[in-house]
């Protein structure tokens, strides 16, 4: 059983792993032996994450063509050329009302969250192929949401569309990578902690009103959300390809 949930040693980048749940997976594949780099557009933020976790990091915006080249240079520095799971986890969200929902709301959140993702992740595949000619299947884990399964509660609609569109660029993925030996899963979290949700959390009534809306009543922990990724990861995910994996305390299992 011990094997089974095995990734010491394996190569992981993690896109936007220096605070909230990028953080919580760097850490806990980090804590379970694998070799983690993680990414960031703040160059101060990289520098912290570094120290903290004992890791390189990379300053990089993903969204853009430079980002994406200074993330596979990183991997050839760091990984010698070869990266075993590529966590894209780097993303923005916006909100406004829909009679004023601006243009700038869907070019930077479909630039970053689908485009990006699309783009470092086929950037980076010849170092996933070189890694799954070694015996084991790469991975990519893409980090959705449950506002991409379900009708949001909140006006962020360039963002519930970017993680539909990550949900179903997931599955194409998936069946076209297959015969390469890399499996392509998304994880589909709902009320963590972080920078996207602290205003909502910020009161009392707030965070009362969010965890009233979970089935199981509370917010998802860092526990979790490694959980997922590091059976998906890991020996134990082998045969799961092309799946969306709701971590979300029942949202939308339990069809609140």
């Amino acid at each position: 059983m011990t094997d089974l949930f095995d990734i010491g040693g394996r190569t992981v980048v993690v896109t936007g792993g220096t605070r909230g749940i990028g953080a919580m997976v760097a850490e806990g594949l980090r804590d379970a032996g694998a070799r983690v780099l993680v990414t960031s557009r703040k160059v101060d933020a990289c520098r912290a994450a570094s120290e903290r976790l004992g890791c390189p990091a990379v300053p990089a915006d993903v969204s853009t063509p430079e980002g994406v080249a200074a993330v596979l240079d990183g991997v050839h520095a760091e990984f010698g050329g070869s990266l075993d799971v590529l966590v894209n986890n780097a993303g923005v969200t916006w909100g406004a009302p829909l009679d004023d929902f601006p243009r700038a709301g869907w070019d930077r959140v479909l630039g970053t969250n689908v485009v990006g993702l699309f783009e470092l992740t086929t950037a980076l595949l010849p170092a996933l192929r070189r890694s799954a000619g070694g015996g084991h299947a790469a991975r990519v884990v893409n980090i959705g949401s449950v506002d991409g399964l379900r009708v949001p509660v909140f006006e962020n609609y360039s963002y519930s569309a970017a993680k539909a569109a990550v949900h179903m660029l997931t599955r194409h993925l998936a069946a076209v990578l297959a015969q390469d030996g890399v499996l392509v899963n998304a994880i589909a979290p709902g009320a963590f902690p972080s920078d996207m949700t602290a205003a909502a959390l910020a009161s009392d009534s707030g965070r009362t009103l969010i965890e009233n809306a979970v089935p199981l009543r509370r917010l998802g922990t860092a526990d979790d959300i490694v959980g997922a990724g590091r059976y998906l990861v890991s020996p134990a995910g082998s045969y799961v390809t092309g799946v969306v994996l709701p971590v979300d305390g029942g949202i939308t299992g339990c069809g609140t």
